[in-house]
């Protein structure tokens, strides 16, 4: 499981004196890039290859709170990938210094031609990256029905 450590800076924190929202947020796609530049997809070759990964959702449960003081670690963990590489789905949990679980996030995503703003599948050479790290034991296959498994759909103003 790869880990990272954050310090907890004093924007980090909200007007309830704890982690904010956002800090959760940060720290869970600053664990992502830092995952996908130290397995080869650092930003010279996304930008080489002009793509770039798009986020679909990011759901946060919480466990307790969490306040300024000692630095905390985030997880990641890939728990789903289409076969194509398309599709991706990692999974971050969050632990004191003590190493008590405080929240946990899920998120969705998937790989984007930068030029044409579509959705595509991963090149070969990444996919061969991907195909090397380490899953685990609920690793699933994900398939275009699972990014829409919440069922959520644009409401435009009239």
């Amino acid at each position: 499981m790869y880990i990272k450590d954050f310090e907890i800076r004093w924007n980090d924190i909200d007007a309830n004196r704890h982690l904010a929202n956002k800090a959760y947020i940060e720290f869970a796609a600053h664990t992502r890039m830092s995952f996908l530049a130290e397995h080869g997809f650092d930003r010279r070759l996304l930008g080489k290859l002009n793509i770039g990964p798009v986020v679909f959702y990011e759901h946060i449960y919480y466990f307790k709170e969490v306040f300024y003081g000692p630095p905390v670690k985030v997880s990641l963990e890939i728990s789903g990938l289409s076969e194509d590489g398309m599709f991706f789905e990692f999974r971050h949990n969050f632990y004191d210094h003590k190493g008590r679980n405080f929240a946990q996030c899920e998120m969705m995503g998937a790989w984007m031609d930068l030029g044409t703003r579509k959705l595509i599948p991963l090149p070969e050479d990444l996919s061969k990256l991907m195909e090397k790290i380490e899953r685990p034991s609920d690793f699933r296959t994900l398939t275009k029905e699972d990014t829409r498994r919440f069922n959520k759909k644009p409401v435009d103003l009239s």
